[in-house]
């Protein structure tokens, strides 16, 4: 469309990934767009793309380049971010000043991470990960009502940290599944939670305590960095899972090998400190973790979604609507 240029800010080769040919040709019939012309400052030095001052629409993804200060100067005609990844780190709190409008794929892109949960969460309280393993290594009849008398979705206690985007995705999930929900988020209201028909536990120490499985969805922040602490940990019932589609900041994590190495509790853990851990480390080899490549999030398929999500932003940014999904800037005020 003329008038509304648009040029792509990732990583060059999510691109086909992200776009498919179909979504290419309805982003050029949208606005003016050349595929090839991707923004990416590699460190210390700025692209060489000519002149930014009419772009209007960045259309960024995982990958983007660090948008400061001096790089939205060159952006002069800057409007509108549209962001088919989730968080927007890469983004100077100035844009909010600068009147810029922010659109993020976050909810696209967590209904996999509640999908994987809600799996795990299943597949955990059968015990299917660790017996499949125990079948497998004993190539025995195994007496399911002798040998795992306590497995099972039913009645169990489900322990949510956090009423996220994902938070709220696996509530959605866990609401028909015979379980009783547990949140932990100090921004969640009393009349809310009873709209989802969950019930509010501000003590995470208590959180723990009380749930079978605990699963975390909180964002990292100074805050919640640390947050699963020993003492939290300690509190999880013997034969506890704990879930970990989020961060692994989000944990203590020498406490969490303790807890594991002396058998007392389980654990799912898409996400560690650091990705990747070093080789040897014990929760590669620990028998009671079921450890994955940070998997949860889209992938394969799944990433096409995000393409779409960020297409139908475009055709509302360009038909003068509003945003389906802005993202807040947080209010420096407070």
């Amino acid at each position: 469309m003329p008038g509304v240029k648009a040029v792509f800010a990732m990583a060059p080769e999510m691109v086909p990934f992200i776009f498919g040919e179909s979504e290419i040709r309805r982003l050029r019939e949208l606005v003016e767009l050349d595929p090839q012309r991707i923004l990416a400052w590699e460190e210390g030095r700025e692209p060489e793309l000519g002149s930014l001052a009419d772009v209007e629409l960045l259309l960024s993804g995982w990958g983007a380049p660090f948008l400061g200060a001096p790089q939205l100067d060159r952006l002069p005609a800057l409007r509108a971010v549209v962001h088919w990844g989730g968080g927007i780190g890469f983004l100077d709190q100035s844009a909010r000043e600068r009147g810029i409008e922010v659109s993020s794929a976050r909810a696209a892109n967590g209904i996999p991470v509640a999908e994987f949960t809600v799996a795990m969460i299943t597949l955990a309280a059968k015990d299917a990960l660790w017996v499949s393993r125990q079948y497998c290594r004993e190539q025995r009849h195994i007496d399911r009502e002798a040998e795992l008398p306590h497995t099972g979705l039913y009645g169990t206690t489900v322990g949510l940290v956090g009423a996220s985007t994902i938070g709220m995705l696996v509530i959605e999930q866990l609401r028909d599944r015979d379980v009783e929900v547990l949140v932990y988020d100090p921004y969640l209201t009393e009349a809310a939670a009873s709209s989802l028909r969950v019930e509010i536990v501000r003590d995470l120490e208590d959180l723990a305590r009380r749930s079978t499985v605990l699963s975390l969805h909180a964002p990292v922040t100074p805050q919640t960095e640390g947050m699963i602490t020993r003492r939290v940990l300690a509190a999880l019932p013997d034969g506890a899972i704990l879930v970990n589609t989020a961060r692994g900041i989000l944990v203590d994590q020498d406490a969490l090998v303790e807890e594991l190495a002396a058998n007392r509790i389980r654990a799912i853990l898409d996400v560690t400190e650091p990705e990747v851990l070093p080789e040897g480390h014990p929760l590669y080899s620990l028998p009671n973790v079921f450890l994955t490549p940070h998997l949860a999030g889209s992938t394969g398929v799944e990433l096409r979604r995000l393409g779409h999500a960020a297409l139908a932003e475009v055709e509302r940014y360009v038909a003068g609507v509003p945003f389906a999904h802005p993202f807040p800037f947080p209010d420096p005020s407070t």
